[in-house]
C-alpha cells in the first residue's frame, strides 16, 4: 500500500518494538543522477545513519535492515563491490554510534565482507540493529536442521518499511515478518527523509494489530 506523505500526521501514536526496513532503489536512483548504477549504493549510506538516529531518538527498541541477499550477489562485480563496502561502512559507524550490532548472513561464502565477521555475534549495549548481509531465507531456514533458525536471534517484526515502491518481502527475515504491518514508499532510498518514518509510524498507529485472534 502506497502512501501520500502529505495526508500524514507526524505524531505517531503507537510505536513498534521491532521495525524492519528494505531501502530499494539505489540503482534506479543513481542512473536519474546521471551515475552509474553501482554509485547509487554509496548515496544510500547516510540516509541509513539518519534512520538510525532517527530510530534511536523515537525509543525503537530493535530495527532490522536489508544489507543484500545471496540472490543480489549475482549482480555485475562492480555493483558486488560496492554495496558490499556500503554495508560495511554503515555497520563501522552504527557500531562506533552505539548501536548493538549483529550481522545476519552467511560468513562462510567469499561474498561476506571480511570486516563484519566478529559481528556475526552481538557486539554493543545500545539500540538492536540487525543488518542483513550475504542474507538468503533458504539458508535461514536451513538452520532448522541444526534445531534452529539461522536469524534466532532476531525478534519477531511488528512493523516493516520498504523503499522504491516494490509490493514485496524479497525473501527479508519471513519467519519474523510473519505478522508483519508493510508500509510501502515510492521514494527511493537515497532520498530518505524522515518524513519518511514519520508516515509509516503515523500508518502504523492506525492499524488494528489482532495477531490473529
Amino acid at each position: 500500500m502506497s502512501y501520500r506523505l502529505e495526508s500524514q500526521p507526524r505524531s505517531p501514536p503507537r510505536l513498534p518494538r521491532h521495525i524492519g526496513f528494505i531501502p530499494d532503489g539505489n540503482r534506479r536512483w543513481a542512473v536519474q543522477h546521471g551515475l552509474a548504477k553501482e554509485q547509487g549504493y554509496a548515496s544510500g549510506v547516510a540516509p541509513g545513519l539518519a534512520l538510525f538516529e532517527a530510530c534511536k531518538a523515537l525509543g525503537v527498541e530493535e530495527v532490522s535492515v536489508y544489507g543484500f541477499t545471496q540472490d543480489n550477489t549475482r549482480r555485475p562485480s562492480a555493483q558486488a563491490n560496492q554495496f558490499r563496502a556500503a554495508c560495511v561502512a554503515f555497520a563501522r559507524e552504527i557500531s562506533r554510534r552505539g548501536a548493538a550490532l549483529l550481522v545476519v548472513g552467511d560468513e562462510t561464502s567469499k561474498q561476506f565482507p571480511v570486516e563484519l565477521r566478529a559481528f556475526r555475534t552481538r557486539q554493543g549495549d545500545g539500540m538492536k540493529v540487525n543488518l542483513l548481509v550475504n542474507y538468503g531465507w533458504e539458508w535461514d531456514l536451513d538452520g532448522l536442521k541444526d534445531g534452529g533458525l539461522r536469524s534466532a536471534d532476531v525478534s519477531r517484526l511488528d512493523l516493516i518499511v520498504r523503499w522504491g515502491g516494490g509490493r514485496r518481502l524479497s525473501g527479508f527475515l519471513p519467519v519474523q515478518s510473519v505478522y508483519a504491518d508493510i508500509f510501502v514508499l515510492d521514494a527511493l532510498w537515497p532520498d530518505f527523509a524522515t518524513q519518511h518514518l514519520d508516515a509509516a509510524l503515523a500508518w502504523f498507529g492506525q492499524q488494528d494489530r489482532t495477531l490473529g485472534g
